[in-house]
């Protein structure tokens, strides 16, 4: 069993005001019928509000602490700004308490800050980016986490993304600069199956050990081939290989490069 590296946390408790009570819905939709399998129990936690707008230009603010979000694989950082409004945002690798930073329409480049996509240099890489200004950072947001900025042409911003794929994103979106802390979180090994519990994940049974009539690959005596052509979930749709993507989208002419197969 690993755990992450929590050393880089702030020894504080988290800002009540900015702590919200989640009702926990165990996978089960308004009917109580489990639409999402293997969810349940776990340790009641408390949803810290993230400001992902920083909607506050040209305000200083310093860093008060860096802390745990048991919602989320990065770590937080708590803000204060100069008017004495506090918030949370996602911690960038490298961040520290008591540094300073802002957002603007243009900023020095030092982690943590926020600016417009098109003011930020080629090779930079970049977390929290906007989609639609105003509205939020929609991708790059997990731990680890960064898009790197490959061209500046025409009002958009082309992104080459963790997968490998390359698309625009409007230039007057904003973005924060550098990684998404906490990027060794995809090293932990959960090591026991109670702290899988704890987390709220319940157990997953394999197809292949269920009876014929609860899955495609149940059935026979002892280990037996998958016994159909293609891969099914329980209900008998295909899995692999099947495009599920809507030919429709309106995102689809901002792709430039699909994300490499395999």
């Amino acid at each position: 069993m690993t755990v992450a590296d929590y050393s880089v946390l702030s020894d504080a408790r988290p800002h009540r005001p900015l702590l919200q009570s989640l009702k926990s819905h165990s996978g089960r939709n308004n009917q109580g019928r489990i639409t999402m399998r293997h969810q349940g129990g776990g340790n009641k936690n408390m949803y810290r509000m993230i400001d992902f707008r920083q909607l506050k230009l040209d305000v200083p603010a310093h860093v008060e602490t860096i802390e745990y979000d048991p919602y989320r694989t990065a770590f937080i950082a708590r803000i204060v700004h100069k008017d004495g409004s506090r918030s949370y945002i996602l911690s960038p690798q490298g961040l520290q308490v008591n540094d300073e930073l802002i957002v603007s329409e243009k900023t020095p480049l030092k982690t943590g800050n926020r600016m417009a996509l098109k003011n930020i240099p080629i090779g930079y890489q970049v977390h929290n980016v906007e989609f639609v200004r105003g509205k939020g950072g929609q991708i790059a947001r997990s731990a680890g986490a960064y898009v790197e900025i490959l061209a500046q042409e025409d009002g958009y911003t082309n992104l080459k993304l963790a997968s490998g794929e390359i698309r625009k994103v409007s230039w007057d979106g904003f973005a924060s600069l550098g990684q998404v802390s906490n990027a060794e979180h995809n090293l932990i090994t959960i090591g026991k199956a109670g702290r899988s519990r704890h987390l709220g994940i319940r157990p997953t049974v394999r197809g292949t050990a269920m009876n014929p009539v609860d899955h495609p690959y149940g059935g026979g005596e002892g280990k037996q081939p998958r016994g159909t052509r293609k891969p099914k979930t329980k209900w008998g749709k295909v899995t692999g290989g099947h495009k599920t993507r809507n030919r429709k989208k309106w995102s689809n002419p901002l792709i430039l490069q699909r994300r490499p197969k395999g």
